[in-house]
């Protein structure tokens, strides 16, 4: 299988992992501006965009733009489901990574026996064995447990008509195992060559210590569908 890339811009190499409902294409329209400077990628994950169909799994996923899309050194950023996509991926090939930005991972996994967190996980999980047929209903249902303050768009465009058939068999982002000892020990170079921890391993140090009460990836915005990073489907 073959994914879609988008590609604008030139400089060095940004790829960008879309989450839920928005392919590549619309997912990162408020990044435009930075092709003045960065190659932006964004690839359609499969069901998305150009992609071919199929069912979301981060692990199929995760080795799909491993061995497609970092194919060359590049900064790496994921958003939502595309967080956890992005850190399996960079675990596959950190050898192609110079940094790794995850934006809002729903990595409910690595907090399990957070009451708040379990019960946002089951959420998702009643709705993901719910009826995923008609899209506007899939949107009244999603939208809130996502956190996205938006109304729903009457019609629905296309975009999001397959983002919502895509839904249907995705694999919870709960179930991920996230390495993220292994992404510790390998470290990412930055633009000047220096060596830090990935700003994912960071969050979850910042969590450890805090132990937020809120659950990961849902609130006002959530970048599961993108409306807080100036994303919309034109």
């Amino acid at each position: 299988m073959r994914l879609h890339v988008h590609q604008w811009g030139s400089g060095p190499r940004v790829v960008l992992v879309h989450g839920v409902l928005l392919g590549g294409r619309e997912a990162w329209r408020a990044q435009r501006p930075l092709t003045e400077r960065w190659t932006l990628l964004a690839p359609d994950r499969v069901g998305h965009g150009k992609s071919p169909d199929g069912v979301q799994d981060f692990e199929v996923d995760s080795e799909l733009i491993a061995e497609q899309v970092l194919d060359e050194p590049a900064h790496l950023v994921g958003l939502s489901y595309g967080a956890i996509v992005a850190m399996l991926a960079a675990a596959r090939r950190p050898e192609m990574v110079r940094t790794l930005t995850v934006v809002e991972p729903p990595a409910a996994g690595i907090v399990r026996g957070d009451e708040v967190v379990d019960a946002w996980d089951a959420e998702l999980r009643r709705f993901l064995d719910g009826p995923l047929d008609d899209p506007r209903e899939v949107f009244k249902a999603f939208f809130p447990l996502a956190g996205v303050p938006l109304p729903i768009p009457d019609p629905v465009p296309e975009a999001l008509r397959r983002g919502a058939r895509a839904l249907v068999g995705m694999r919870p982002p709960g179930d991920a195992d996230l390495p993220l000892d292994a992404l510790g020990r390998s470290g990412f170079s930055d633009t000047r060559g220096h060596r830090r921890p990935p700003a994912g391993v960071r969050d979850h140090r910042r969590r450890d210590r805090g132990r937020g009460r809120r659950p990961p990836g849902n609130r006002a915005g959530d970048g599961a569908f993108g409306a807080r990073h100036g994303c919309a489907v034109q």
